[in-house]
């Protein structure tokens, strides 16, 4: 009788697990569709757009172990190829987001080559002195408009029949961007090679005595983490209808590595819930006669102290605590 007990906790358990989280995924899609009647849509595109960033750079650090300060290179290097491909060439909203996005994974290959075999803070320097040339690069070319940026990019007809000019109809497709994205990042990190990544990052020669070639996973993992981060980048040129230096700026990248650590490194709601949590405080921030920065610092520093696993981490470990 023991082991029949054994045996049923051990097929209930994971289906209640099961069942419990796709609740919580469809309350959270039903909040999300419910939100622009309440709130105003582009502000909710700008915390969808961030919070896919910051999902993709979490991806790379909290999975993978891998601290890169150059991710803005990614995000704005897209944002300003979607802009150029849809002002001046004219292609579909669809169109030039995939063009911003196949310019992320080459990027992102070219860098990933390039710092992948150093560790720790040299490859963290590198990655940040490659997303400054790209930087300079953008404040120099003629097509990106320098200081200027690109303006009035056009939005376009998604699939040739969306009016994307319409909020509510641009609000609902970078909707379903962010909810295949985090879809795609959820199954990477369940399948056997998020179970690598995991193994490199907590103990990367025990990883290569099994036979794993880890320089390879990690280059794979750059270059998806890269190419996801080029999708927010090149889906929030289209929402703001701009390209600007300001998405390719070192401080952009500062400010992903913010939003990962405030909500929760390697959770995956904890990169969602800090870019909602610092987009908010910007945008509330910004009517004051506050100083956004230092608010924000002060805060940042806080939740350091008080929750060093971030804000879903701590209410994770809390809940696994209690069980």
């Amino acid at each position: 009788m023991a082991v029949n007990t054994d045996v049923a906790d051990v097929v209930v358990r994971p289906a209640t697990g099961l069942s419990n989280r796709n609740l919580w995924f469809v309350l959270g899609l039903l909040l999300a569709v419910a939100a622009p009647f309440q709130f105003y849509p582009v502000f909710l595109m700008k915390v969808l757009c961030f919070a896919l960033f910051a999902c993709a750079f979490n991806l790379l650090i909290g999975f993978a172990g891998l601290l890169s300060f150059g991710h803005a290179a990614f995000f704005g290097g897209s944002a300003y190829v979607t802009a150029h491909a849809a002002k001046v060439w004219g292609l579909t909203p669809e169109l030039a987001i995939l063009m911003g996005m196949l310019f992320a994974a080459v990027l992102g290959l070219a860098f990933g080559a390039i710092a992948i075999r150093r560790q720790g803070i040299y490859f963290a320097m590198i990655t940040l002195a490659l997303s400054q040339m790209v930087f300079f690069m953008a404040l120099q070319l003629k097509f990106t408009g320098g200081e200027d940026g690109i303006q009035a990019v056009p939005r376009g007809y998604l699939f040739g029949i969306i009016d994307l000019q319409d909020p509510l109809a641009m609000y609902y497709t970078v909707l379903a961007i962010f909810v295949f994205s985090f879809a795609l990042i959820w199954r990477t990190v369940h399948s056997p090679f998020g179970q690598v990544l995991k193994a490199i990052r907590e103990n990367e020669p025990r990883a290569v005595s099994l036979g794993y070639r880890t320089e390879r996973y990690k280059l794979l993992a750059f270059v998806l983490s890269a190419t996801l981060a080029g999708l927010a980048g090149s889906t929030k040129a289209l929402v703001f209808q701009l390209a600007s230096l300001t998405d390719v700026t070192w401080q952009m990248s500062g400010e992903v590595v913010l939003m990962t650590l405030l909500g929760g490194m390697g959770t995956l709601l904890g990169p969602v819930v800090g870019a909602a949590l610092v987009v908010t405080l910007q945008n509330y921030l910004a009517a004051t006669n506050l100083p956004v920065t230092v608010v924000i610092g002060a805060i940042f520093v806080v939740c350091v102290l008080l929750f060093r696993r971030g804000i879903v981490g701590e209410v994770q470990h809390l809940l696994n605590k209690a069980r």
